[in-house]
């Protein structure tokens, strides 16, 4: 048998457990370049993200990331939900792969044009009068439509061949990171730098489809059908509803928090979230590799199934644990030397905001779960139960704690969908017990 290069370098006891096994050694591998495109992305972007901040000050800076999240929470609909659906349906059958992704390609091209009319339309209408706020939300919302192209990565996450998606978007990145500090260097106006990320994703998309050429497969062979578009959008029209939903509860925060108090605060808010994000990449490689295997594993038994959904959630723990307890110990340090005095109460916010870490890992271990057991309307559910449980939180506690009432109303509601709404569902309390008792059982780990 061909022994990958890279085993070479493990330790023997480790090269022991994987030689022979060919697709935990493709598993591995493709986790690998992802770990390089994110570790990529973690360096460098740390130092334009603070360099940035440092350059626009609080009051700019939480404009900027105002327009982000005001975008993100309406992008999720330019998404539509296929990610994982795709991804497992060219699993299942490989023989409707062009079919699919034709078929997804449409239907993401136009639900990314009408997010962006609808957009501008909502930001229009809340801020009339604020035409910085406007334009940069109208330019970051522009890349909606660019979100089409992510279909072609749902083929390479179908085969676990992710080297091609990272060369192809970390040029993007490492492109618009330097015009970005040429941007900061230049003193130019905040919108530049809006459209500085927007070239990103049009970079990304053009990378993708060369790779997907150099592949030896190419978009002239997609074919979309009226039939195809609608079983797609019957699977994932609840995820649409639902990842609205969370996007709602993962970013209304920024959003109220500019409504309610000020765009300063929502600049010392978002310097600790940024943080938290960047490391927050690592659960989503994990999603990407191991989809394809549990997915498998569904065919050959609930035993099966449930003992590799139990190790994903041992892993997300794990990691969980590797990065929270160092962010708390250098918090304060971290916030001053990456942002400087001036963002100085962002480290406190940092030191408890690292908590959306646990349930990131393990809400991505989680959707492995409800897209192959397709409780998707459960999805829509829990993610709406979240989203309530998060304004009315903030709406209380935003007004006397401001930022602090905003995490802490982030813990609580991402408790609340996470665990408690499986309490009142039989399909997913076996579920529960599976994963509470994985989160406490870290060290019983395998691969």
């Amino acid at each position: 048998m061909p022994t990958l290069s890279w085993l070479a370098f493990l330790p023997p006891v480790i090269r022991k457990q994987i030689e022979g096994r060919q697709n935990l050694q493709k598993m591995i591998g493709n986790t690998g370049w992802l770990f390089i495109d994110k570790g990529l992305r973690l360096g460098t972007g740390l130092v334009v993200n603070a360099w940035m901040a440092r350059y626009l000050g609080p009051e700019q800076f939480g404009i900027f990331n105002y327009a982000l999240a005001f975008a993100m929470i309406f992008s999720t609909l330019a998404n539509l939900g296929l990610d994982g659906i795709v991804v497992r349906d060219i699993v299942r059958d490989p023989s409707c792969r062009d079919e699919t992704l034709g078929s997804a390609f449409v239907l993401k091209v136009v639900s990314g044009i009408l997010t962006l009319l609808v957009t501008i339309a909502s930001i229009a209408l809340l801020r009339p009068n604020d035409s910085l706020t406007f334009w940069v939300v109208a330019v970051t919302a522009a890349g909606t439509v660019f979100q089409a192209f992510d279909t072609i990565d749902f083929w390479f996450q179908s085969q676990v061949r992710s080297k091609s998606v990272v060369y192809a978007r970390s040029a993007a990145f490492l492109a618009m990171s330097f015009l970005k500090i040429a941007l900061i260097l230049a003193h130019a106006p905040l919108v530049a730098f809006a459209l500085a990320g927007l070239g990103e994703m049009a970079l990304a998309a053009a990378g993708l489809v060369v790779a997907y050429k150099r592949n030896g497969q190419y978009l002239r062979d997609w074919s979309a059908s009226i039939a195809r578009a609608k079983k797609l959008l019957n699977d994932s029209w609840p995820l649409i509803l639902g990842g609205v939903f969370l996007s709602i509860h993962a970013r209304i925060d920024q959003v109220m928090l500019g409504q309610m108090i000020s765009q300063q605060e929502v600049g010392y808010f978002s310097a600790a979230t940024k943080l938290i994000d960047v490391l927050g990449f690592v659960p989503v490689i994990i999603y990407s590799s191991v989809a394809p295997e549990i997915t498998n594993a569904r065919s050959q038994g609930e035993d099966v199934y449930f003992n590799k959904l139990a190790h994903v959630y041992r892993v997300m723990t794990i990691l969980f644990l590797m990065t929270a307890v160092p962010v708390l110990l250098i918090s304060d340090w971290l916030v001053a030397f990456l942002y400087g005095s001036e963002y100085r109460a962002a480290g406190k916010l940092l030191c408890l905001y690292v908590i959306r870490l646990f349930f990131t890992n393990i809400g991505m271990g989680k959707a492995l779960f409800i897209t192959n057991e397709n409780l998707f309307r459960y999805a829509m559910l829990t993610a709406l139960v979240g989203s309530i449980t998060n304004i009315g939180l903030n709406y209380l506690w935003i007004p006397k704690y401001m930022s602090v009432g905003v995490i802490w109303a982030m813990i609580v509601s991402f408790a609340v969908s996470t665990f408690v709404v499986d309490l009142f569902f039989p399909r997913t309390r076996h579920h529960l017990k599976i994963m509470i008792k994985a989160i406490f059982t870290p060290w019983q780990v395998r691969i």
